[in-house]
């Protein structure tokens, strides 16, 4: 069993030696799109002001090109995005992950985004991070408890990846429901621990959320450490499903 004391004592001790790298790597995972939760943004509009369209536009066959110009350039950026997160993202936020692993490990930290790059680890990255984001987004369409419980399911899979990013993606996503099984609540508390630390860095032009953010990736890694050996002690996988060489300590 795991405390939250006894894993951010062990993230501190680690980052007491690679903190303004780790910052910078926290940072990359977070412009990936590797933190939970996402931005959003809207606009006022007010129909006695002069808009994009001009009053005397009366007719909707009028109007109807600039819909469609509207919707093209939205869907345009919409799958920009989406491409840009799923082909560059993706292998990014395990990179980073597999840094704050190895770094935990007090292994050699090095080359961890060349390592998820790479020509025979990219496509199993790729692959596993879309099925489970799709499975994610298909369960948050049926409900939103639904989706944050297997938000905290599946969220062992980049770690799983960054050990071994050819695991297989329904292996990867199997472990990590395995690995978090009777640990949800308490992983979501462990969340909750950092609120205050990132409220308090909210303060600061929310500049200092990124000082936290290594704290809390330490912090995590530490976490996955503890539920990999479970799993191993437990039978859920083999010590060649989570590749030996980042086992060792």
């Amino acid at each position: 069993m795991w405390t939250r004391k006894e894993l951010k004592k062990r993230a501190k001790d680690v980052l007491k030696n690679i903190y303004w790298k780790a910052l910078l790597i926290s940072i990359v995972i977070y412009l990936a799109g590797g933190k939970y939760g996402s931005d959003g943004g809207g606009g006022g509009n007010n129909s006695n002001s002069n808009g994009v369209f001009p009053l005397e536009i009366t007719d909707l066959n009028e109007l109807l090109p600039y819909s469609i110009s509207i919707f093209a350039v939205v869907l345009f950026f919409t799958i920009l995005i989406l491409s840009l997160r799923i082909f560059l993202g993706y292998p990014l936020e395990v990179g980073g992950r597999r840094y704050f692993i190895q770094s935990a490990c007090y292994n050699n930290n090095k080359g961890c985004f060349r390592f998820a790059f790479d020509s025979n680890n990219y496509k199993g990255i790729v692959l596993t991070m879309l099925l489970r984001g799709v499975q994610n987004f298909l369960w948050f369409l049926l409900l939103i408890i639904p989706g944050i419980i297997k938000l905290y399911s599946y969220r062992m899979v980049p770690y799983i990846l960054a050990d071994n990013p050819n695991i297989g993606a329904k292996k990867a996503i199997r472990l990590s429901i395995n690995m978090t099984m009777g640990h949800k609540f308490d992983i979501f508390v462990l969340d909750l621990s950092f609120l205050g630390w990132y409220l308090l860095g909210a303060l600061a032009l929310f500049i200092g959320t990124f000082f936290v953010m290594p704290y809390d990736n330490a912090t995590n890694a530490e976490l996955y450490l503890v539920l990999r050996q479970n799993a191993l002690d437990n039978d859920l996988c083999t010590y060649e499903d989570l590749s030996p060489n980042a086992i060792e300590v």
